[in-house]
């Protein structure tokens, strides 16, 4: 979420309850993060990891990891910069 499109939107309000809302986005912003960080966690691990046997990853499951890493990363950039392209089109009409 933009804060300057927040507060765009908001300049009546106080500032005490600015800081609030501003409080409130980082908070938000900071559990979409961890949800994002916990799927890609979840992901990998369920299509990499297949053997208990021992502490550390196996080259073949490190290898899968650091693959999966980098498509789920990859992919959320080209979603958020779609979003970013939709958005702008979404506002200039």
């Amino acid at each position: 979420m933009d804060k300057n499109l927040l507060t765009a939107d908001l300049s009546s309000l106080s500032e005490a309850d600015k800081a609030t809302i501003s409080a409130v986005v980082d908070q938000l912003q900071t559990r979409d993060s961890l949800r994002i960080y916990n799927a890609l966690v979840q992901k990998c691990f369920d299509d990499c990891v297949d053997s208990f046997y021992r502490k550390s990853l196996g080259k073949q499951e490190e290898n899968c990891v650091k693959r999966c890493a980098e498509k789920f990363l990859k992919h959320s950039m080209r979603v958020g910069t779609r979003f970013g392209e939709l958005n702008q089109d979404g506002s200039t009409e």
